[in-house]
């Protein structure tokens, strides 16, 4: 009589026992999951604007609402001269790359260089649970070039991220009277920001529209209408020069 007990105490505790692994189980199965959906989502593409395709050379460009609101805002953007006090350094953007920003993908957990890579690389692998964009593929909107990406010490500056309005060009056209973070927003926004050839980014330097455009004639449209909308946000300020050659190029839009 006591044995039998005894077999059936056994016997409870045993399947007391083999519950609870169950339920711990269950419940790291859920956090796993969680934590995996977490990191997809922090580090999938963004569904921000990006580079259309490059149109074919010499094709027309068809007219669309996007630039008849560049030619709209480039009209009512200020004109005026170069601000001639040459002290422009990049530091006074901020840090390089900054999450500390109150632009799309601030505080985001993740630098801003690879958040461009992940909104603009196609073909795109992401290392799992971090931000970083491992290897894609790009079309350079400025040259057209196509470009393998392979994250890696000697490898990963094969795809640059430009400012479409320089920072420099900014600084000269009115950012200078901003305060720190707003600097370091303009430094860090996705509408002033591509991944481009390193050849394209040094050739264009801090050239602002009459200075430098596209090689690839098909995305002049794209890149000048991108230009007169952060100039626009950002209540900057053009040259004479500048607003011709962006009204020549929207004229053709």
């Amino acid at each position: 009589m006591v044995a039998g007990k005894r077999r059936r105490r056994g016997l409870g505790l045993g399947w007391g026992f083999g519950l609870a692994v169950l339920a711990i189980a269950a419940v790291a199965a859920v956090l796993l999951w969680q934590q995996r959906g977490a990191s997809d989502r922090a580090s999938g593409p963004s569904p921000t604007w990006r580079a259309a395709e490059p149109a074919p050379t010499g094709a027309p460009a068809s007219r669309t609402p996007t630039f008849d609101a560049a030619r709209q805002q480039l009209t009512a953007l200020p004109v005026r001269g170069w601000d001639r006090t040459s002290d422009f350094q990049r530091q006074q953007f901020g840090p390089a790359w900054s999450d500390d920003v109150n632009v799309e993908f601030g505080r985001n957990g993740c630098n801003t260089r690879d958040d461009i890579l992940r909104r603009d690389l196609k073909s795109l692998v992401v290392r799992p649970f971090t931000c970083f964009a491992q290897s894609g593929a790009l079309t350079d909107p400025y040259t057209g070039a196509a470009i393998d990406f392979v994250r890696g010490p000697q490898t990963s500056k094969s795809v640059e991220i430009d400012h479409v309005v320089a920072l420099a060009d900014a600084w000269y056209k009115g950012a200078r009277a901003w305060d720190p973070q707003r600097r370091l927003d303009f430094a860090n926004d996705p509408r002033n920001l591509l991944a481009v050839s390193p050849k394209a980014n040094f050739d264009k330097a801090f050239r602002d529209a009459a200075g430098w455009l596209p090689p690839n004639a098909g995305f002049r449209c794209d890149f000048v209408a991108r230009q007169v909308e952060v100039k626009t946000a950002y209540g900057l300020w053009l040259s004479a020069k500048e607003k011709k050659a962006m009204s020549e190029v929207l004229s053709r839009c």
